[in-house]
């Protein structure tokens, strides 16, 4: 049975940090890209972070370069999202998902179709 597991969310003040991870059993995670996604209250589901099963390209949505970074550790078959300087338009659910076939980097990020697990998300609230 194959699981990924969000954890690290919760309540942090803007300006805050959070580190999110997501860790697989029962798929070699390795051979998958992953994107974090994100769905704020009322609204769709976006990509905002991705990483490649190859070379370990990156990519990142405008609304959070430069204040998160996305990283694997296959050893331990997980994905981390780093996210510093958050803001209230941060606040939401962070999905976590794999996707085995895929062309470049950013395009795990541009769609929720066609991936093939993901996570139960976690929430994140960032408020004062």
């Amino acid at each position: 049975q194959v699981q990924l597991v969000e954890s690290g969310g919760g309540l942090v003040q803007p300006g805050g940090s959070l580190r999110l991870s997501c860790e697989a059993s029962g798929v070699n995670l390795r051979l998958y890209g992953i994107g974090w996604f994100r769905q704020a209250p009322g609204k769709q589901r976006e990509g905002i972070s991705c990483i490649s099963s190859s070379d370990n390209s990156t990519y990142y949505a405008d609304s959070v370069k430069g204040r998160f970074t996305i990283s694997r550790d296959n050893a331990k078959n997980a994905a981390y999202l780093q996210m510093n300087s958050l803001e209230p338009e941060d606040t939401g659910v962070y999905y976590c998902a794999a996707d085995y076939f895929f062309g470049t980097v950013d395009s795990i990020c541009r769609s929720t179709r066609g991936k093939d697990y993901w996570g139960q998300g976690t929430q994140v609230t960032v408020s004062s």
